[in-house]
């Protein structure tokens, strides 16, 4: 049996590499949304992605990295890019909030603000007093580009990132008590990132427990092999749901 994965490194190997073709996320979205991802296809877009940060937006290990996007199947995809590049994530919407994380005594602002509303995102990083990279963020699986007007020098991830390759060689590693990521009062480390679950199991996860219920869960169960179906608010979690697609927890 393969050893399980510790380290960002290794998730995305085992992705590409353990049951490659098997389903690892399926988000079912509204308007009937359905997006099945194998591992191999997740590995790709996380893939992408880790080289779109590192080519487009100068991240590297240190650098801050706000998600301000809902639970979803994509923030998923930014949050694994994020800890592939060694950046710390904020896996929460950062409105009304300072763009940064905590370090010591003082808080580290934003280098990127990965957003649905640029608009938004922009205006929060002027008041703040950092232009930190704003990258715009189609959700629909299908969007091929942002669709409307980008404010300043804001970024269509859309439009940009399947340009960029699908295999990521990664730089420095962090350290294991780098961080990882904060989401409200919660902080982890690298080294406390990836704690495998018991058993790999096909497991239901609901987009609106949020974040801290959600990104542990999908880690650990991504970690023992299993794989993750996730459900938008909208979308109730059925038995005929269950059963049809095989879910074994949760």
């Amino acid at each position: 049996m393969a050893e399980l994965p510790h380290t960002p490194e290794d998730l995305l190997l085992a992705f590409r590499t353990h049951n490659a073709t098997s389903p690892r996320l399926t988000w079912y979205g509204p308007d009937s949304e359905r997006v099945e991802l194998s591992g191999r296809v997740l590995e790709n877009w996380v893939a992408k992605t880790a080289n779109y940060l590192v080519d487009e937006l100068d991240a590297e290990p240190g650098n801050v990295v706000a998600v301000d996007l809902p639970v979803h199947w994509r923030s998923l995809v930014w949050l694994l890019a994020t800890w592939a590049v060694g950046a710390t994530a904020l896996p929460q919407s950062p409105r009304g909030h300072s763009l940064g994380a905590e370090s010591g005594n003082h808080t580290r602002l934003a280098d990127v603000v990965v957003t649905t509303d640029p608009v938004a995102g922009l205006a929060a990083s002027n008041a703040g007093g950092r232009l930190p990279f704003i990258v715009a963020v189609a959700l629909p699986a299908l969007a091929m580009r942002w669709v409307g007007e980008l404010p300043g020098d804001a970024l269509d991830y859309s439009g940009g990132v399947r340009a960029h390759s699908d295999v990521f060689f990664a730089g420095d590693a962090p350290a294991g008590d780098d961080i990882a990521w904060e989401s409200g009062s919660t902080t982890v480390s690298y080294a406390e990132l990836l704690t495998p679950a018991a058993t790999p199991e096909r497991i239901l996860l609901q987009a609106g427990d949020g974040w801290d219920a959600v990104v542990p869960a999908a880690l650990s169960t991504w970690a023992a092999g299993g794989s993750v179906v996730l459900l938008d608010a909208s979308v109730e979690a059925t038995d005929h749901l269950r059963s049809m697609e095989r879910v074994s927890a949760g």
